[in-house]
């Protein structure tokens, strides 16, 4: 005996009624998606804001203590400035952001910077770096590659920190500040660079912020 109209009818209003619900769930994961992903792109846009405010600030801090710093900046083909704060409890590890800057086209590209080790001492420290370098190979390496500082990263440090003749050494200037200011040697071994896939993940066009950090186009 075949469905009456009545059951077909019935039995079509429930197909049309879980075909609205799935559409409609469909929807509300739709904009969730949307919304996060604007939410992503918000947070790393002010990400990198704050991290290209922080590397002016270092900058200007690092030619104000040394003149000779400024002279090498001046040559490089590139730089890479991090913030870092450490903390230590017996085993020490620390971890931040920065950003590494082609000075011709001005391109930038967000890196994270993190640190490991044993250390007797209790708290923490936060300390900004600076790389400056000499050559365009030696600044793709540290950006495409990422770079691990071991002990002899120190000895290369030494040949420029605070010292008024100041120079690249292996293709690279290397100086580390302190709350307490510019230090005679950098001690960056343990350290890691490696890029930042979510602040790279959204480009946008150039900010003010990044405009700000421009240096060598101010001082010309």
């Amino acid at each position: 005996m075949g469905a009456t109209p009545e059951k077909e009818e019935s039995k079509m209003k429930r197909s049309l009624k879980i075909f609205l619900v799935s559409l409609c769930a469909a929807a509300a994961a739709t904009i969730a998606i949307a919304g996060n992903s604007e939410k992503d792109e918000m947070d790393a846009r002010q990400g990198r804001e704050k991290i290209d405010l922080e590397t002016k600030s270092t900058l200007e801090r690092l030619f104000a203590e040394n003149e000779s710093a400024k002279a090498l900046y001046d040559k490089a083909y590139g730089y890479a400035v991090f913030d870092n704060l450490k903390l230590s409890l017996f085993i020490s590890g620390g971890g931040g952001k920065g950003v590494a800057v082609e000075k011709e086209s001005g391109k930038r590209t967000y890196m994270n910077m993190g640190t490991a080790g044993l250390n007797l001492g209790l708290g923490g420290q936060k300390y900004q770096v600076v790389f400056l370098f000499e050559l365009k190979d030696k600044f793709d390496d540290f950006v495409d590659k990422g770079w691990q500082a071991d002990a002899s990263a120190n000895a290369v440090a030494g040949k420029s920190g605070a010292n008024v003749g100041a120079r690249f050494v292996n293709g690279m200037a290397i100086y580390q500040f302190t709350e307490a200011g510019l230090m005679l040697q950098a001690d960056i071994a343990g350290t890691k660079y490696w890029k930042n896939d979510n602040l790279n993940k959204y480009p946008e066009e150039e900010s003010a912020a990044e405009k700000a950090t421009e240096v060598d186009k101010k001082d010309d």
